[in-house]
């Protein structure tokens, strides 16, 4: 994934940029690239950006059990994007290239490790934070099946 500054250095040649998954991973990109600056968002900030996530889902499918439900199938897939990424003020380089992964790592607070986490499990108890507790016999299995999350069990 690609900073504001590599974008700066290169945007004599650039006449189209498409963002992608980083919008998944960190979706205020567009203020960063718009502000040319790295923005340091708080576990706080993007546990907010969650509860956004959750309502306007609720707001969409409804808040009877298929809302619910739909809306915790796609907070999940989101949340299998969005653990990926590593806060400025931890990152001791940059990470620029779609195969270079930062190592795992533990937050500046409970919160903050708990979003970074790759393991289901994790991700549905954030997502009971909003939408309640799931069943016993839930099983998120993620949409983009790669290798950067752990199953459950």
């Amino acid at each position: 994934m690609y900073n504001w500054r590599d974008i700066e250095k290169s945007s004599d040649s650039i006449s189209a940029l498409m963002v992608a998954r980083g919008a998944l991973i960190k979706p205020w990109i567009f203020t960063e690239i718009k502000e040319k600056r790295d923005c340091d968002i708080s576990a706080s900030e993007r546990l907010d950006l969650v509860k956004q996530f959750a309502h306007y889902g609720l707001d969409h499918w409804g808040s009877d059990q298929l809302g619910v439900d739909n809306t915790r199938h796609f907070l999940l897939n989101w949340l299998s994007f969005s653990h990926r990424y590593v806060p400025v003020g931890i990152l001791k380089t940059s990470y620029s290239k779609i195969n270079e992964r930062p190592p795992g790592y533990f937050g500046r607070s409970d919160l903050e490790t708990l979003l970074a986490s790759n393991q289901v499990s994790d991700w549905i108890k954030i997502s009971e934070m909003f939408l309640g507790p799931v069943p016993s016999n839930y099983d998120f299995i993620p949409k983009n099946n790669s290798n950067s999350y752990d199953a459950q069990g």
